[in-house]
């Protein structure tokens, strides 16, 4: 598939996904929340998996390292959905979609200091007018959109999100160093049905578990469609996109999804746009275009 349609793909996807994810955070507990979204959405990829991938599947039995890398991957997913379901409760779906302009200059960092064809496109003046105009485009379009969230409750979730941000940025190293040997898929579905374990053991052991006695049918069959859904695009895409295109450009088209967020929750969850908002989202889709030109980042993903 077109890397430029894949990226795209995954903003848009990504603009439908907060919001649910904020209107799940809120009618659901976090640890069952969590729980049932990646469970289900875990299955999922487990059934395509045997399906298309079972080749894939043989190479677990064979390289016990890996096992350990997913377990590791797992145990960093769960930690920064954690924090950042958390997070969503306290804020808003736009809160939540900005939050990785922060980890932004982090994940640049770490990135080129592991892998050679980071360093590679780091060393281009453009990714660096691209980059600042991303930036500053982003800080615009946050800072008008959180004018009046000045509350205790909005720092706290700010930090939350913050926090679930800056694991997010060692776990995308560690999904890059693991997609040289495994299918995307793979790593997707032995994450999500991990983390989905994990949640559902720490849920049952809390006693929280129970609370989905008292929840209706039809918000639990939406919570399964939702992790479904949200497994797919924030996982399996993003995974997808750091495999094949690397960190850095994955980091780069976050600083978008705020844009594709702020339409959807406009419609969805009544979060307005201002002026100045509208004016920075220009300065992020402008810096984003300097910054993904193709020509800078043609290394050896294939």
């Amino acid at each position: 598939m077109n890397d430029s349609l894949i990226r795209f793909s995954y903003v848009v996807l990504m603009g439908f996904g907060f919001p649910i994810m904020r209107y799940m955070s809120i009618h659901f507990e976090t640890l069952n929340n969590n729980a049932v979204r990646f469970l289900s959405g875990g299955f999922l990829f487990i059934f395509i998996c045997a399906l298309k991938y079972r080749n894939e599947l043989v190479k677990l039995l064979r390289e016990p390292t890996i096992v350990l890398y997913l377990i590791l991957l797992a145990i960093l997913m769960t930690c920064n959905m954690y924090f950042f379901i958390n997070g969503l409760k306290y804020t808003s779906a736009l809160a939540g979609s900005i939050f990785g302009i922060i980890s932004m200059p982090l994940a640049v960092f770490m990135a080129s200091i592991f892998f050679k064809d980071e360093r590679e496109k780091i060393k281009q003046t453009h990714f660096y007018i691209g980059s600042a105009l991303a930036l500053m485009g982003s800080l615009i379009f946050v800072i008008y959109g959180n004018k009046s969230s000045g509350s205790n409750d909005f720092i706290m979730g700010s930090l939350l999100l913050g926090t679930a941000i800056s694991i997010q940025s060692i776990q995308n190293l560690l999904v890059k160093k693991i997609s040289n040997k495994l299918n995307t898929i793979v790593i997707s579905a032995s994450t999500a049905t991990l983390s989905g374990i994990f949640y559902l053991f720490l849920a049952t052991q809390s006693g929280v578990i129970y609370q989905l006695h008292d929840v209706s049918s039809g918000l639990l069959i939406g919570l399964i469609l939702a992790g479904m859904y949200g497994m797919l695009t924030g996982m399996l895409f993003a995974f997808y996109i750091v495999q094949k295109q690397g960190v850095i450009v994955f980091n780069i088209i976050q600083l978008t999804v705020p844009l594709s967020t702020s339409l959807i929750g406009y419609f969805t969850l009544g979060e307005t746009i201002s002026i100045y908002q509208g004016f920075g989202a220009l300065i992020v889709i402008l810096g984003c275009i300097v910054s993904l030109r193709k020509k800078h980042y043609e290394v050896n993903h294939k």
